[in-house]
């Protein structure tokens, strides 16, 4: 169990005195023991999830805001255009 907490500071880039690292080795094996306990439970009737509460997300069907330009041309309609482009005062 020492190694592995060693191991765990070296990924979490953590300098352990120790002490810590004694203190944290008795604190992961209670729980593993845990875990080991959890293990035991029987759950072949328990649907997997990823919530506890039945929460669907909402969603609103796809529909346009505006219609597409394909349906107008808005060059058409700007103050000043040429050869179906925007003309925009020259800035230096």
């Amino acid at each position: 169990m020492f190694f592995d907490i060693e191991h765990m500071a070296t990924l979490a880039r953590l300098k352990l005195t120790p002490d810590e690292k004694v203190r944290l080795s008795s604190q992961m094996g209670t729980i593993l023991e845990y875990i080991e306990k959890l293990n035991e439970l029987n759950t072949d009737d328990v649907e997997p999830t990823a919530h506890v509460l039945g929460i669907n997300n909402v969603f609103r069907d796809d529909e346009l805001a505006t219609k597409p330009l394909a349906d107008h041309n808005p060059i058409s309609e700007s103050p000043a255009h040429n050869k179906g482009h925007y003309e925009v005062p020259q800035i230096i």
